[in-house]
């Protein structure tokens, strides 16, 4: 929930409202079980509030959210002594509505700020301003869903990949030829043009970021579908009656009597991605189908995009690797509200009026209570690049596993590597309180483990150009 309320008490009236986010804990006397907490924004010059609650002073509530309090009359009779009077934000200054509450004997004020609320007439308050954990527990969640995606992306693309290069020498038949299609091999230049491409799109949705937000969930929901059929597929042959195919017709596509299963099973993953599409800004349970939308995403583009040499990983790494730090670090400098780019987009920015979240991104609930997760970040992040990208660097270690027979030491390494490289970043992210590129952290510790583990073994030349992975093929 973004920050409805202002707290205000009478310390003392500064010109500016310097504001720090607090909850309000609102609890009924006639429903037990009913209590809630909401956000609040104040100034810890005017009020001084508590970090536990047990030690906040529980107060009544009078709900005043049909006037303003801009004027003596907005006053209800009898006044609001020793309570709490809520009201709404109105025309008038908050100096105007202190001074009114103040006289009438209110022991604080609580503005609204936006929507409307109401909680009854037997209600009571207590206003506190906890301490942001240093860790949240749901990193462990992203920590094993990123991890796991890496190992299992690139273990599944190392292997598809060199078995259908072994098979395309061996025969050169259609279904192999088509299949060999859904593999694309990064050139350099393609890296420049990709990364160009990632640069403007990042700058438009930045200046232009509530009109370009939806063609950015159409294009998920599509990609996402696409990714999920792909990670389903190959758990059909445990399926019955996989062999049944659709009747003779001379329908378009389907005069190729396709299975059925493909088609039930088309259905299926188009049904998912519209569902989240609907249902996407559900807090509560849209972010489980989000993560494995994009978990079965992430798959599937390590699987179709292969880097052919470790020259080519070393690219593209260390141009992301600029691109991230530069987007994080570096655009506050030249943004008129000193905000990061990377970090404004990927959390939405704050004036919105779409509110609408980007969905390239693993995301979890925060699961300790905090001001922090209350008001602005109910979620952690972790974009899908700060996958793909150490990902691929995987997918090429293990198709060099398989090629020199090394038991998947380079494989194992790099995904340690991503591992450690990640706690890392949360170890920043924990002592820096603020956005991290994690590419600042990820590419080191991959590139120069798959880098030392070359050297140490002596196999540098052939793991930097990849040489081999078409002409020796019978060693797999």
């Amino acid at each position: 929930m973004k920050a409805a309320i202002f707290l205000l008490s009478w310390i003392g009236v500064v010109s500016q409202v310097l504001c720090e986010y607090g909850m309000v804990h609102v609890t009924s006397d006639k429903r037990e079980g009913s209590a809630k907490d909401y956000c609040i924004l104040f100034n810890s010059e005017w009020a001084h509030l508590p970090h536990d609650l047990t030690k906040a002073a529980l107060l009544h509530l009078q709900d005043q959210t049909t006037s303003v309090l801009c004027s003596p009359a907005d006053v209800p009779d009898g006044g609001f002594t020793n309570s709490i009077p809520m009201v709404m934000r109105g025309n008038c200054t908050f100096y105007e509505k202190v001074r009114l509450a103040q006289i009438n004997g209110a022991r604080g004020l609580l503005i609204v700020s936006r929507e409307r609320l109401t909680f009854g007439r037997s209600v009571k308050v207590a206003l506190y301003a906890p301490n942001e954990p240093v860790v949240d527990y749901n990193m462990v969640i992203i920590f094993i869903m990123a991890v796991g995606t890496v190992a299992t992306g690139g273990y599944w693309a190392g292997s598809r990949d060199v078995k259908k290069s072994y098979m395309k020498h061996k025969r050169d038949d259609g279904a192999d030829k088509k299949h060999d299609d859904e593999t694309v091999d990064v050139t350099p230049i393609m890296i420049c043009v990709f990364v160009i491409m990632c640069c403007s799109m990042l700058v438009l949705l930045f200046n232009f970021y509530d009109r370009l937000v939806y063609i950015i969930i159409g294009i998920f929901c599509l990609a996402a579908s696409i990714g999920l059929y792909s990670c389903l597929s190959p758990f059909v042959g445990i399926i019955p009656f996989r062999k049944c195919r659709v009747p003779e017709n001379n329908l378009p596509y389907f005069h190729n009597r396709p299975p059925i299963w493909k088609l039930l099973l088309a259905g299926f993953c188009i049904a998912v991605s519209v569902v989240w599409g609907v249902y996407r800004n559900e807090d509560q349970w849209a972010w489980i189908l989000q993560d494995i939308l994009g978990i079965a995403f992430c798959l599937y583009m390590l699987k179709a995009i292969r880097l052919p040499t470790f020259k080519s990983c070393t690219l593209l790494l260390s141009v992301l690797f600029v691109y991230d730090v530069f987007f994080v670090f570096i655009t506050p400098y030249f943004t008129k509200s000193g905000e990061s780019i990377m970090v404004e987009v990927a959390a939405g920015p704050s004036d919105s009026y779409t509110q609408e979240k980007l969905p390239m991104v693993l995301k979890v609930p925060r699961l300790n209570s905090s001001p922090l997760a209350l008001c602005d970040r109910p979620f952690s992040l972790l974009g899908f690049g700060d996958i793909l990208v150490p990902g691929l660097l995987v997918a090429y270690c293990h198709r060099f596993d398989i090629l020199i027979q090394s038991s998947r030491i380079y494989f194992l390494a790099c995904t340690v590597a991503y591992g450690i490289g990640l706690l890392v970043t949360f170890v920043a992210l924990a002592l820096m309180q603020k956005g991290q590129p994690a590419l600042l952290y990820l590419v080191p510790c991959t590139l120069l483990t798959s880098l030392a583990v070359a050297l140490w073994r002596k196999e540098l030349p052939l793991f930097w150009t990849g040489s081999g992975f078409v002409v020796n093929t019978s060693l797999i």
